[in-house]
């Protein structure tokens, strides 16, 4: 009975809706996360009577067919970039990122990753780094006689020195984008890494063409709804139990089969 197999394709699918719903709501406080999308395509279908062949000898045309499917199946799981909201810190190293681009971070294994999570630190060297210690690219190093450090919209890093009437330039932030940010692979940790899919990265300066500028002082926010969640994950829950209804209905038409005498 294909019903059986077909529902289940089904309950499979939900389960990894709910999963991708349930990864969204846990990481709805995580800075710069961007929520995903479960995708499904229907499986291959059987074909009974095939649409378009000829049900006479004078060459009349079957018009629909009978085509029956299999299933269910996921897709993909997109990625939503959407730009997430500007949350104030007042935190010298705090950034965000408005409109496109990634920092770049130079991974221990030698590999460069990328983030939006501008949520940055000192090192004991004085060089910028994210919170597990990873520093970001170009490597900017803050002197420790340092008196205050303020970055602009161009991620440009200036820092004023105690006898200096000026502010001195000590580096220069870059951002990169990618053909197709979607092909993105995560990594955890706020990080992606580059794939064939996502295409060769662009570097350039912040507030160049196609790319976006930098705030100081800001943290961007996930841009998970909450509402949107929650009705996503009643409405998974909702098509499961249909599909788990299918499975009870086909098995009780089973037993009125094997209960004939």
């Amino acid at each position: 009975m294909r019903s059986l197999s077909i529902a289940a394709t089904g309950m499979l699918a939900q389960q990894l809706n709910v999963e991708v719903i349930s990864n969204n709501i846990a990481n709805m406080n995580t800075t710069s996360y961007k929520r995903q999308r479960a995708e499904f395509q229907d499986l291959l279908y059987q074909s009974q009577r095939r649409v378009g062949s000829t049900s006479s000898d004078t060459g009349t045309i079957v018009p629909a067919g009978i085509q029956l499917g299999l299933g269910v199946r996921t897709a993909a799981v997109y990625r939503m970039h959407g730009q997430g909201n500007m949350t104030l810190t007042d935190n010298t190293l705090d950034m965000a990122v408005q409109g496109r681009g990634y920092f770049q971070v130079l991974l221990p294994s030698g590999e460069t990753a990328y983030t939006r999570a501008g949520s940055f630190q000192l090192s004991p060297n004085g060089e910028i780094v994210t919170a597990d210690g990873y520093t970001v690219q170009p490597a900017i190093t803050i002197q420790p006689d340092a008196l205050d450090v303020t970055i602009n919209t161009s991620g440009e890093v200036l820092v004023k020195i105690a006898g200096q009437v000026s502010p001195s330039t000590v580096g220069q932030f870059q951002l990169a984008t990618f053909p197709n940010e979607t092909g993105l692979e995560a990594i955890g940790q706020n990080m992606l890494v580059e794939t064939p899919a996502s295409g060769t990265p662009t570097s350039s300066t912040p507030g160049s063409t196609g790319f976006g500028t930098i705030l100081q002082g800001f943290l961007e926010t996930s841009n998970v709804d909450v509402v949107s969640e929650i009705t996503n994950l009643i409405t998974a829950q909702r098509a499961y139990e249909m599909n788990s209804k299918v499975i009870e209905t086909s098995d009780q038409m089973l037993q009125t089969v094997s209960n004939l005498r």
